[in-house]
């Protein structure tokens, strides 16, 4: 007897890389990449200055000490005591926030608008052509009904037309 073999791990790799969410994901993390270095830049160029004017544009420099005495060498690294550096820890919820803002109001806002108004369009456009369809529905049904007044009850020449041999 002859065992059917299933497809081969090459047929099955070929298969998950040719699905349409593996292929757009990969899209998406390429485009996300080239999109983080236009939010990075914003955020750098702009945001950051505007936030340095009215306060400090380093907060790695903000700490507290857990275990006096703190010293903490020029390169970062800490020879005594336990410093709690939660200006870093400032910094980056800062930056997360700053660059969140900027990816919601520079494209996701402006997006769900666009998708809005297409939406909008194109229910514009079924509403219309619904309305051309029972238009054109209650003339053919006022047609039909005319041509039985036309007819009367025993149809023409009092012999119940067509329909009477259906009987």
């Amino acid at each position: 007897m002859a065992e059917k073999k299933g497809p081969s791990v090459w047929q099955g790799f070929k298969s998950f890389l040719m699905r349409g969410n593996v292929v757009d994901l990969a899209v998406a993390v390429v485009i996300g990449a080239a999109f983080t270095n236009i939010v990075n830049a914003v955020v750098k160029g702009v945001i950051n200055p505007l936030v340095g004017a009215v306060g400090t544009k380093n907060l790695d420099s903000y700490s507290s000490c857990l275990q006096a005495p703190c010293k903490v060498a020029a390169d970062g690294t800490i020879q005594s005591g336990v410093p709690l550096l939660w200006g870093t820890v400032l910094g980056a919820a800062l930056n997360f926030v700053i660059t969140a803002a900027v990816v919601y109001f520079l494209m996701v806002l402006p997006m769900a608008k666009y998708l809005s108004r297409l939406e909008a369009r194109r229910r514009a456009r079924e509403g219309t052509h619904e309305v051309i369809e029972v238009t054109e529905l209650e003339v053919l049904k006022q047609i039909r009904d005319s041509l039985v007044a036309q007819r009367g009850p025993g149809g023409p020449g009092g012999h119940g037309g067509p329909s009477q041999g259906l009987r």
